[in-house]
């Protein structure tokens, strides 16, 4: 599957610093790659409906970290999946009589025409469950093999006991890992199990569901598989980072590493990073809700993208926030300002703001601390401090590459 187009990112002079982040699992703020390579996997999209502010948020955030490592001279190797067939795509398909295939395919366009307008860089590699069955199926039939599987009326389920790191990513009580199990696409009460933690690896064919063969016999495979097979086929372990929204640590991130460390014998990630939940009328942003604030809405309402950015990189990438007609009307006011400042023929010196946005990007990516920066600059360039005619200019590839903001 083909990714969203990319701009070109500005060179800049020096290096940045190798960023750290929190890692959740060890709940730290931890380096992560090195100044010669980096990898990231990102959990992506299940297409059945528009990006929403909160998925750009959380690819933005993962956007910034793809930079910082760019900027300290990594290569950077980034996958990101698609979960193009499951039943959340089929149960939207079903309730609006649509193909299932049709769906995806307009949800996964309009995904990467949202990505390109916040000028989010695309991953190496933007890989599809459907183009990936024969990958998924020799994952889960390996699973097997090596006794973490077994038979549930046809389907086959990974035991949780099998995995003695089984925690490690949430550091969960059994009481929350079952009620967030239940909230989030588990089946703890199914009868038939070893355990109700434990979850679906191959989905045994069904009347009127899509399916296709397998050793394992015809189905498809369950949610966690996809994302620990895809991984390790196409960056091996232990990933440098798995990123996602908070939402995903339990049960989607646990499973994954506990999967990826049965097949390999190694840690699945070396760290775990998480953005925050975006809300919207006082709960969390989500599609069961239905309380969308929807990317694509605003753009074509004439919201310029970059206000839309700027708004998700006020906040911290580990915060959670409420979405407000407030929050981008501020943020639209500040890019005219820096515009304005930017686009003037000289301005203060601007090698101290490169150096502080890098510093701010590198500790754990402040994004807001960086804007706070570039606000002081473009301050002190309306106040009339025009000493420097090439400071516009690195100014703007500042926030360019480090920020991804198109001035």
């Amino acid at each position: 599957m083909q990714p969203w187009s990319t701009s070109a990112v500005p060179d800049l002079p020096g290096k940045g610093r190798l960023p750290e982040v929190f890692d959740t699992s060890r709940q730290a703020v931890v380096p992560v790659g090195s100044a010669s390579s980096a990898s990231m996997y990102v959990c992506g999209i299940t297409p059945y409906d528009a990006t929403h502010i909160g998925h750009a948020a959380t690819y933005v955030a993962f956007d910034l970290l793809n930079r910082a490592w760019r900027d300290a001279g990594a290569i950077v190797r980034y996958v990101q999946n698609v979960t193009d067939v499951d039943d959340p795509l089929l149960e939207r398909a079903a309730a609006t009589g649509e193909r299932w295939e049709d769906l995806a395919h307009r949800e996964i366009t309009l995904f990467h025409d949202d990505m390109t307008a916040l000028r989010v860089l695309a991953p190496s590699h933007y890989v599809g469950v459907v183009e990936s069955i024969p990958l998924i199926a020799a994952h889960a039939e390996q699973l097997q093999r090596l006794g973490s599987g077994y038979d549930v009326d046809g389907d086959l389920y990974f035991a949780a006991d099998s995995s003695p790191t089984f925690g490690v990513v949430s550091h969960a009580d059994r009481e929350t890992m079952l009620a967030q199990f239940a909230e989030r696409g588990g089946d703890p009460a199914r009868p038939g199990k070893k355990d109700p933690l434990d979850w679906l690896l191959w989905r045994a064919e069904r009347p009127s569901e899509p399916s296709w063969e397998s050793d394992l016999g015809r189905g498809r495979p369950g949610w966690h598989v996809e994302c620990s097979a895809i991984a390790m086929r196409y960056l091996g372990v232990p990933v440098d980072v798995q990123g996602g929204g908070s939402d995903l640590v339990f049960p989607h991130h646990e499973m994954c590493a506990a999967q990826g460390t049965a097949v390999s014998g190694k840690p699945f990630a070396a760290a775990y990073v998480h953005a925050g939940m975006v809300g919207y009328d006082g709960e969390k942003m989500s599609k069961s809700r239905g309380n969308l604030v929807f990317v694509s809405k605003l753009v074509a309402a004439g919201v310029d993208p970059m206000a839309i950015r700027l708004a998700l990189l006020a906040h911290h990438y580990r915060s959670d926030w409420e979405w407000s007609a407030d929050e981008l009307a501020s943020a639209t006011a500040r890019l005219e300002h820096w515009r304005i400042a930017a686009g003037r023929p000289a301005g203060p010196p601007a090698d101290g703001l490169l150096a502080a946005v890098r510093s701010r990007m590198s500790d754990d990516l402040d994004a807001a601390g960086a804007l706070a920066a570039v606000d002081a600059w473009c301050d002190a360039a309306a106040a009339g401090s025009t000493s420097d005619p090439q400071a516009p200019a690195l100014v703007r590839a500042t926030v360019d590459a480090l920020l991804g903001i198109a001035l």
